[in-house]
């Protein structure tokens, strides 16, 4: 229920690696985060899972890192996604399909209450049991695929792991398998509920490891399960282990198609009965050269993407009625966040890491940046309740994005002018900060406090400008309500 992209250092704007996840909730539920920090003393080592009984032993030794945890905690952490201290990070995870033949062959390990260690891990567990040991993308790749290998999964997932150099993507294969490919660094990768990988080089995952990474088994079982569906002996894993179905081509094929749409609208046609890829193709890329570079600007824009522009945007006024909302958009209503992490390898090792964030609907919400080497998040975005409230960041976009929904044409200026002033200011803090710790690195006695006070002046900006933009689309929402009347007392 979530979509992600990958951003190759030589692909962005600035050489950084970037990952973006939203983590959506499942239809008609709604999950409150919050932006949190673990310090390594209060990790735990007897972990034990949320969802099912599987009990797992952690080292010792562990690194603080920052992550997007539920606030209801019945069903787990959920970390979403999170950097640690040595400038690593991880999302967790993007749901994927698999098919029949895989499931057959190396079952899901299915929970049943009451036996322990049934049920193996999942997205509940992964940040946790993996972000806090890992010093590289490429250690992420290990260490969750030996955990997938010894506990087993009861899900289908796939997850990010990324560094200053590398960012490597890890999808699971039934229950104790698994395949990871590093993402090019002149290309982005667009992944929507999806297994995504369209192409393998065993040679190299045996050897080298430069690129490719996978189970020990996994050519013998492919081979003993007969799942290589090639005709010319080029192996395509999103064949051997992905699914194609009509809810497929509703659900997440055009989240891939209006992605690559948006970042090579010039090197391919995706409009039209001649289309070279169309909303329902299933040779769509995984990964691509773009044709320009990508920004911060780019990812929020196209994760928040509502289909704008086709025929298919539920807002549209135009064209065939019959095609509004015929297929599931990015930016939904059951975004619960979205995170972008993004590695910077032209500052210093203290401020390499920022996590830029936004809660609720990503149509109508903001997108603004932390610094991840802290010890305490801002409480606006830390101290998010059960209760709605515009007294933290997550309800308050909630709010907003109901009453702009109801209201899209006569509340879409007021929320472009936001998305607009929240980001802007967003990089001058970001900026400012930058340029500050760069002159004055030797005299800063405690680098967390400094950095935790661009946060906090980047949460009390948001605050101030986020509390203006509710008072706005609520007075334009209350003019439009249906028991209106344009007779007055007055």
């Amino acid at each position: 229920m979530c979509t992600t992209i990958l951003i190759g250092k030589n692909a962005s704007y600035d050489g950084s690696t970037m990952v973006a996840r939203i983590e959506d909730s499942s239809s008609g539920m709604f999950k409150a985060k919050k932006f949190i920090y673990v310090s390594s003393e209060d990790q735990v080592v007897d972990y034990k899972s949320v969802r099912t009984d599987c009990e797992i032993k952690l080292p010792e030794k562990s690194f603080s890192y920052t992550c997007l945890p539920n606030v209801k905690k019945w069903r787990g952490v959920w970390g979403a996604c999170g950097i640690n201290e040595k400038n690593v990070s991880m999302t967790a995870t993007e749901t994927i399909t698999t098919n029949e033949r895989v499931l057959g062959a190396d079952p899901l390990v299915e929970y049943e209450e009451g036996i322990i260690k049934k049920g193996g891990i999942g997205e509940e567990d992964f940040i946790v049991i993996v972000l806090p040991y890992i010093s590289s993308a490429r250690e992420g790749v290990e260490r969750l695929g030996k955990l997938l290998e010894e506990y087993g999964t009861y899900e289908s997932n796939a997850v990010a792991f990324q560094d200053e150099n590398e960012i490597w993507w890890l999808e699971s294969i039934g229950g104790h398998h698994w395949i990871a490919k590093k993402v090019p660094d002149d290309a982005y990768v667009v992944m929507p509920n999806q297994l995504g990988i369209d192409e393998f080089d065993f040679k190299d995952a045996f050897s080298k490891k430069e690129s490719h990474m996978c189970s020990e088994d996994l050519r013998e079982f492919i081979k003993e399960n007969h799942l290589d569906l090639s005709l010319k002996g080029n192996f395509n894993p999103r064949e051997a282990f992905g699914s194609d179905s009509y809810e497929d081509h509703v659900y997440n094929t055009p989240r891939a198609w209006v992605m690559l749409r948006y970042f090579n609208k010039n090197t391919y046609s995706f409009d039209g009965p001649d289309a070279e890829f169309k909303p329902s193709s299933n040779n769509l890329p995984w990964s691509m050269v773009p044709e320009g570079k990508i920004t911060i600007e780019d990812v929020k824009t196209i994760l928040s993407n509502h289909y704008e522009g086709t025929p298919y945007d539920p807002y549209g006024r135009h064209g065939q009625g019959d095609q509004r909302g015929k297929f599931r958009p990015i930016g939904i209503n059951r975004d619960d966040v979205l995170a972008l992490t993004q590695i910077r390898p032209y500052v210093d090792e203290e401020i390499k890491a920022i996590e830029w964030l936004a809660f609720g609907s990503n149509v109508f919400n903001g997108l603004i940046p932390f610094y991840t080497n802290i010890s305490k998040t801002p409480k606006y975005l830390a101290n998010t309740s059960l209760t709605p409230t515009s007294e933290n960041f997550y309800w308050v976009n909630r709010i907003i994005g109901v009453l702009c929904d109801s209201n899209f044409a006569e509340t879409q200026a007021s929320t472009e002018a936001y998305q607009m002033k929240v980001l802007s200011k967003g990089h001058e803090i970001i900026n400012k900060y930058d340029k500050e710790f760069k002159k004055n690195k030797g005299s800063i006695k405690d680098i967390k406090k400094f950095l935790e006070k661009a946060n906090e002046e980047v949460a009390d900006f948001t605050k101030e400008a986020t509390d203006k933009y509710l008072d706005e689309v609520l007075y334009i929402a209350s003019l439009y309500m249906k028991n209106s009347f344009s007779r007055s007392d007055a």
